[in-house]
């Protein structure tokens, strides 16, 4: 346990060499990355935190959701963990607003970056479920209803591949804590605030090996924001759901094993 800007946050930490910094998504927590953990540890540090929160971690009642209090956030968790040599940095998901932001504003901290779907776009468009989450009382009222039937019935949408064991898994980590904390979240976060961030990210790509492994079945975010990151690299997968990281550990993994030991 870590204590960052006044939020106490639960990390994960394994293995030894080049370290890689592992950002989650919601309603996920550090535990999405264990099977890429796994894989990469023998031969990598691997560092995921339960953002504030999430998970085992708390956050602090005056936490800021701005992508500049993101990014510092990260900042000071990177250097509460004392890493002083560039970091690979994986995101997912609202990891995504934390370690981009981070990035953009501490480039010469990044080595490489992989980006799993995420949304850092102003021309990004809500959801009706983001929606109904943005909207007082409302949201409240459906996140103390959502059952795991219901919760179930989410994470299916598109060609979701999560096993029922998976979601339970998921599920099992929701707190209350937690869930006003995804409300919070997403009531502070306004699309246009990612103008400006997204141009910034852009022309980081030109100076920072980076990779988009992204799941064109994904309900919440489309296809064509895969492109909007200006990666030197960017994969389709076709017939998974939003969460590729569980759905196919064996597939990105490979992809993020050999993107990480290439030269340069």
């Amino acid at each position: 346990m870590l204590t960052v800007d006044g939020s106490r946050v639960h990390v994960v930490d394994e293995g030894e060499g080049p370290p890689v910094l592992f950002l989650h998504g919601n309603p996920d927590t550090s535990d999405i990355w264990r099977g890429l953990i796994d894989r990469l540890q023998p031969n990598y540090r691997c560092i995921a935190p339960d953002l504030p929160g999430y998970g085992e971690s708390g956050a602090a009642p005056d936490f800021d959701c701005s992508l500049e209090h993101l990014a510092a956030f990260v900042d000071g968790l990177v250097r509460q963990l004392g890493l002083r040599e560039p970091i690979n940095l994986v995101v997912h998901d609202i990891g995504g607003q934390f370690g981009l932001a981070w990035a953009v504003r501490h480039p010469e901290k990044v080595r490489r970056i992989t980006i799993f779907n995420t949304a850092f776009s102003p021309d990004y468009r809500w959801t009706r479920l983001h929606k109904i989450w943005r909207t007082p009382f409302l949201g409240e009222l459906v996140q103390r209803l959502t059952n795991r039937r219901a919760f179930t019935r989410e994470m299916k949408k598109g060609a979701s591949r999560l096993t029922s064991e998976q979601i339970d898994r998921i599920y099992d980590r929701i707190t209350p804590a937690m869930k006003q904390m995804a409300l919070r979240f997403f009531r502070a976060t306004e699309l246009s605030h990612f103008e400006g961030w997204d141009t910034q990210l852009r022309g980081l790509a030109s100076r920072i090996p980076m990779q988009v492994l992204w799941s064109d079945d994904d309900p919440y975010i489309a296809p064509e924001f895969a492109d909007r990151f200006g990666a030197q690299t960017v994969r389709h997968f076709q017939g998974y759901g939003h969460w590729l990281p569980l759905e196919a550990t064996a597939l990105v993994g490979k992809e993020l094993e050999d993107f990480l030991a290439r030269a340069g």
